[in-house]
Parts: structure tokens; sequence; C-alpha cells
């Protein structure tokens, strides 16, 4: 009899999810999605114009649910990079940017993406609010934690 943990299946391992990342972009198809056991991949095309980034591919990677947002000084919170990267304030270049100072943003809204491994992170707003500030500079690297932009949380 077979333990819980060895009827598991092995996470996709990494050199699969790049040949995806390949496979997609030779093929012209806009998205390709893998399921093995309870992971799921998503990979998806980003247009290219350049000059771009080295591939637009989009690993579109939903969060469970939205972690809740710590207070920050001043009343204002910080949306901080979940990983080392580039920051990439618009989907592609030459489009226009996700958000602006100004721009009210609720709560899973796309504000960016940082660029990891070849792979196009979408980061979101974790509170609703207006955006103060953006703190990073397009097309520059970001260290992980660094706070990326500066929300007036909403009141209530």
């Amino acid at each position: 009899m077979r333990s819980e943990e060895e009827n598991r299946p092995d996470p996709l391992p990494l050199d699969q999810v790049e040949k995806m990342v390949d496979l997609l972009r030779g093929s012209g198809v806009g998205e390709i999605r893998v399921r093995r056991g309870e992971t799921e991949i998503s990979v998806k095309a980003m247009p290219e114009t350049p000059p771009a980034p080295p591939q637009r591919a989009v690993g579109a990677e939903v969060p469970a649910e939205v972690p809740e947002a710590a207070p920050e000084a001043n009343g204002l919170h910080a949306v901080r990079s979940p990983l080392v990267g580039t920051f990439y304030r618009a989907p592609a270049p030459g489009e226009s940017t996700y958000v602006e100072v100004g721009d009210v943003v609720k709560a899973g809204q796309t504000l960016c993406i940082v660029e990891a491994m070849k792979m196009m992170n979408e980061i979101v707003a974790d509170v609703s609010g207006e955006v103060v500030e953006v703190l990073a500079e397009n097309s520059r690297g970001v260290e992980y934690d660094q706070p990326l932009f500066r929300l007036r949380p909403d009141e209530g």
C-alpha cells in the first residue's frame, strides 16, 4: 500500500516550465495552461514591441487571497515587491502605464509588472485607495520587499 506522500504527484519541474515558455513563444498561441495534481501553471504571451525585455511571457499566478495590509507611516500604505527583478510600469513598451499618481485603485488591481527569470509577474494592489507615489523607476531593478508604490487607503 502506498502512502499519501507517495501518491502525490511531483510538482512541475522548472525545466518543464521553461519548455512551456519556449513552446508558447514559437507557437503564436496566446496562453498555455498545464495542471499536474493541485499545481496549475498558466503562461500568457504579451505582444512584443521593440525594445522589449528578453521575453514577454506572463506567468499569471492568482493568489488565493489578498494579504492583509500593514499600516505605514502617515497613514499611507506601501505596496512592496514580492521578488527581486526588473520593474515595469506598463504591460509592454509604448503602452500606457497601469496606474499614475492620483489614480484610485481597487484591491487586486494590477499596478505594475516585475520581471524575474524571464517571467512577467503582475503586482497587484493589496488595498483599495489612491496612488500617492510611484517609488520605483521604470525598467530598473527592484529588491525583495522594496516599496514600489504608496497608496492612501480608502476610508472604511
